[in-house]
């Protein structure tokens, strides 16, 4: 899937900024890292029922893994698949880290205000995230623990937390491949452990296409996603109510 008249549509968002909306079910998502060093913090919601949401601890107790890459799948807190990860150029995706908020930003690379810098102003995840969520009549109790895609959080042998500056390359991605009407919400603001200097968070391009039927099932694997999908399916054929 590398041609470009093939996708249904493109967007970049900007390194710091933020973006929302539906992802319909049988369409595959395209996050790319564009310049290198990107971090795209994600969270979904059933569009239907925005009270359904990615669960984390579901996710990864479900797959016995810290990370999330190609052959895994998105759970949600109602036992149903959001997604798939279909193909994945990078190989490890923070699902423990959170996001930046104001306070942090401030304290690690200053202030720059809209007032003098505009459109180049420091952003955070936790702003970001509540802004986009404010679109779709959520807020800050509907945030819950969300991917990082493109950044790498590993723990060393003392136990802590270390981000890893070099997970993701320009021209990386990740497909993710949708069961459900999902709404999607993404801030590109910087990784909160990225220690970098200099405030300069990498963009994220976006790209649409139908999800190929011949699209490997790496997640079939695993009998929780299996379940997911079915719990999924049956959702849909009952009219997609809860």
């Amino acid at each position: 899937m590398n041609q470009n008249q093939q996708f249904i549509w493109q967007e970049t968002v900007p390194g710091g900024c933020h973006w929302s909306g539906v992802v319909r079910r049988g369409t595959t998502l395209r996050l790319t890292d564009s310049s290198g060093g990107a971090s795209a913090a994600v969270l979904f919601y059933n569009q239907e029922e925005k009270l359904e949401r990615y669960n984390m601890a579901d996710t990864l107790k479900s797959q016995h893994t810290f990370y999330l890459t190609e052959g895994h799948a998105c759970h949600s807190d109602m036992g149903r698949i959001f997604c798939r990860i279909t193909q994945d150029t990078v190989g490890w995706h923070d699902t423990v880290c959170g996001i930046s908020d104001a306070e942090q930003v401030r304290a690690h690379y200053g202030v720059a205000r809209y007032q003098e810098l505009h459109n180049g102003m420091y952003r955070n995840g936790l702003d970001n995230m509540l802004i986009e969520l404010g679109k779709w009549g959520l807020g800050r109790r509907d945030i819950v623990s969300n991917i990082n895609f493109f950044s790498k959080a590993a723990v060393n042998a003392a136990g802590e937390l270390i981000f890893n500056a070099g997970n993701s390359k320009a021209g990386d991605f990740v497909d993710l491949s949708f069961e459900m009407n999902t709404l999607v919400v993404l801030s590109a603001a910087p990784h909160p452990l990225d220690q970098s200097e200099a405030y300069k968070p990498g963009a994220v391009r976006l790209a649409l296409y139908a999800t190929p039927a011949s699209r490997a099932e790496k997640c079939l694997q695993i009998a929780e996603n299996m379940r997911g999908l079915e719990n999924t399916q049956r959702y849909y054929a009952s009219g997609g109510e809860l």
